[in-house]
């Protein structure tokens, strides 16, 4: 019989030191069942590997993976991208865009096992307990919430260490962990250690993913990225699927030492924090994807276009993925992205992705327009009424003013 009431849990688990402890935890103070749900969203095989065994180790009576790489790159990914979405210019939104289909999964996880509660491994003060809760709220507000780091009363990584060994459960964590991280397919975030106070540089062994720029080759790359309707569909002229696509511009970044960020943000909770970003891939699809978006969009739509990513970005962040809201913008963004089609070229040097060439069969770039040499179909003469008409209402006031001074300017 349960202590709580509550008869089964499904965990997001990850098989780190937290959620370790967390199924033991879970089965002795709630004495209920716990299910593990694993969420593959391209974390990387090394921290994969064994985890359905270590899961029941830890008590779990059972431990299911679901591989969501691919879903994650069409279904979160791409729409991002679309809409241009970058959190405080220059986070691209890699742990925020994962959350909600990790917790969307772990409902349907629970749903289809039968569990009364989902849990999470989240501490109460990080952005990630906004974004899984969110997500159970809109899906599944029915079903229980635990989140052990709000009530438990471990507050350290020993206090998890000597929990566990109390119990004879084994884990590779030590006491010393410099860094958290969070890693999947579009990039790894690193907090902690020296990071935390914003006096310190970047301390250079934080960095995993990419080269140290100034270590980078010192013969830069050209990569081109082909479009169809707002969609990334090949590299150098070879057509690949989303998941292989984004999987190679990160090995071709990380070499260069593309996708670098060391950001002091502001978190849902209130509270600033420091983190470093390293993004290779996600920075060379979005330098080529904005670089098509000024051939192709007119000024008025580039405008919106801006609005609506920034609301989005915030949407993602903040974990609001399933809303009314988000769906209206990201049909919006849709909608002006079915022009992006096209071809660009990017150049990667020592951290930098810079597009040099771009061309689409939609663009509005006129060079007869816009040319500085002789040209026949531009009447410079013409600027003269517009601007008369374009400063109307400057020379109105102007008068007025002159007016009422009793003529003097």
């Amino acid at each position: 019989m349960s202590k709580s009431g509550i008869q089964k849990v499904v965990l997001a688990y990850s098989g780190g030191l937290d959620t370790s402890a967390i199924v033991p935890w879970l089965v002795d103070e709630l004495g209920c069942e716990v299910v593990a749900f694993v969420a593959d969203v391209g974390q990387g095989e090394h921290e994969l590997d064994g985890i359905e065994e270590k899961a029941r180790a830890s008590g779990a009576s059972g431990c299911y993976v679901y591989d969501l790489r691919e879903e994650f790159v069409t279904d979160y990914i791409y729409p991002t991208v679309q809409a241009g979405s970058v959190y405080e210019g220059r986070y691209l939104l890699g742990t925020s865009m994962a959350r909600p289909l990790i917790a969307m999964k772990q409902v349907e996880l629970a749903r289809e096992v039968g569990a009364d509660a989902v849990a999470h491994g989240c501490t109460g003060k990080g952005n990630d307990q906004v974004r899984f809760e969110a997500t159970f709220a809109a899906l599944a507000p029915d079903l229980k919430v635990i989140a052990p780091w709000r009530t438990w009363g471990m507050r350290s990584r020993e206090d998890l260490l000597a929990y566990l060994a109390e119990r004879g459960i084994e884990t590779t964590a030590s006491k010393e962990k410099i860094y958290s991280r969070d890693a999947n397919l579009w990039h790894i975030s690193h907090e902690g250690g020296l990071i935390e106070s914003t006096t310190n540089p970047p301390p250079a062994d934080a960095w995993t993913l990419t080269a140290d720029p100034s270590a980078a080759p010192d013969v830069g790359m050209e990569v081109a990225l082909s479009f169809d309707r707002g969609t990334p569909t090949a590299i150098n002229g070879e057509r690949v699927g989303p998941l292989e696509l984004i999987e190679r511009l990160n090995a071709i970044g990380s070499v260069h030492g593309v996708g670098r960020v060391d950001l002091v943000e502001n978190r849902t909770v209130g509270m600033k924090s420091r983190g470093l970003y390293e993004t290779p891939g996600g920075t060379i699809l979005m330098e080529a994807y904005a670089s098509l978006e000024e051939l192709v969009y007119d000024r008025d739509a580039m405008r919106l276009r801006q609005d609506l990513g920034l609301k989005f970005g915030d949407l993602v962040y903040t974990g609001k993925w399933f809303t009314q809201t988000r769906e209206a913008i990201q049909a919006g963004v849709a909608s002006l992205a079915a022009r992006v089609t096209g071809e660009v070229t990017v150049k990667l040097f020592k951290g930098h992705a810079t597009a040099i060439t771009r061309s689409s069969p939609n663009s509005l770039y006129s060079e007869d327009f816009a040319t500085f040499g002789e040209d026949e179909v531009y009447h410079q003469g013409d600027a003269e009424g517009f601007i008369r008409l374009f400063t109307l209402p400057e020379r109105i006031a102007a008068l007025s003013k002159q007016h009422a001074s009793g003529g003097k300017a």
